[in-house]
């Protein structure tokens, strides 16, 4: 394995400086500087698309190939809701034709944007000579592993709801719960997602499938999970029975895609639940939120849209499926 001294690795960048150009040049020097002479390489993305892997590799090979030129590459997976999340606080921060940057991975030298991974192959192979190519079902294979293997490692419970509006496919909600936490108040909702309880002791079916999204607040929350047979948006019961405590306010509503039990006042939680639309931090002392949207930021958002009469959906929202989700 070829090492350079510092000197070489300086007329090096300056050699392929002319291939991409003297404002990534300049921007180098400058971070290199700032980091003891090597190069930083940042991947920041979406963990089960195949090109944020693609990426990875080749970060991870430059890093492996010129050791003395490279940091270790900065790797940072992120869960849909997350990366949507960190997108747009990307976009308003660096403006310009960022706005209409639509990849699902952001690649970054010594803190400055650079592109996708198509640019980073572009400049791996300009500045330094290097290409590392994979067939792409190998980088399928590998997001489906990494994206596996990242969600046991959080540790947390994870259910889905199948959604439907007008009768139509709109797409799945993934929730992460806090049961660490919260473990009572995440029961309820995993039970009531699968529907092992079977029937309440008044003979309800214990289980959200069928049931509405019945309530959508503007700029506030989405609610649902009334399983009584009316389904008016008053109903419900938990599977400890009509209802149970207050657990825990530990968990705070600082963003989009919180979930909670809704509540008519203190210790009355049953089977409704609501997710946030924007930080609501004036329910931290009043609700219960156990869990967060890790998956299906378009859903919420269809949800959030769905026109309304006095804020009830003027067709159906409802949940088609729901359970365990199986990793």
């Amino acid at each position: 394995m070829t090492s350079y001294s510092g000197a070489t690795q300086w007329l090096l960048l300056w050699k392929r400086s002319f291939a991409y150009g003297p404002d990534t040049f300049i921007s180098l020097v400058f971070g290199c500087l700032a980091m003891d002479s090597k190069i930083c390489v940042e991947i920041v993305g979406l963990i089960r698309d195949r090109n944020f892997h693609t990426a990875k590799s080749i970060a991870e090979g430059l890093k492996q190939k010129f050791p003395e030129a490279f940091l270790d590459p900065a790797i940072q997976p992120l869960l849909e809701f997350d990366w949507c999340s960190y997108l747009m606080k990307k976009k308003r921060e660096l403006r310009g034709d960022v706005w209409q940057y639509s990849s699902n991975l952001m690649c970054f030298l010594n803190g400055h944007l650079l592109g996708n991974e198509k640019d980073l192959a572009s400049w791996a192979k300009k500045q330094w000579s290097f290409t590392f190519t994979r067939p792409q079902a190998f980088y399928m294979a590998l997001a489906e592993d990494f994206y596996t293997k990242h969600l046991q490692k959080i540790g947390h419970t994870f259910v889905f709801m199948d959604i439907e509006i007008a009768g139509e496919a709109v797409g799945r909600l993934l929730f992460e719960l806090f049961s660490d936490v919260c473990p009572k108040t995440s029961k309820n909702f995993e039970a009531l997602c699968t529907g092992e309880q079977g029937l309440s002791q008044s003979g309800l079916p214990l289980c959200y499938k069928g049931s509405l999204l019945h309530r959508v607040v503007p700029n506030g929350w989405v609610q649902g999970g009334d399983i009584s047979l009316e389904r008016k948006g008053d109903g419900g019961e938990s599977i400890y029975g009509s209802t149970f405590e207050d657990e825990s306010f530990a968990i705070s509503h600082c963003k989009r895609g919180i979930l909670g039990m809704a509540n008519k006042g203190p210790h009355t939680n049953g089977s409704q639940f609501y997710i946030t639309l924007q930080p609501t931090q004036w329910m931290d002392k009043t609700y219960v939120a156990f869990g967060q949207v890790v998956e299906g930021f378009d859903v919420l958002r269809k949800l959030e849209e769905a026109p309304t009469c006095l804020e009830r959906p003027k067709y159906e929202c409802k949940v088609k499926d729901c359970g365990l989700f199986k990793q």
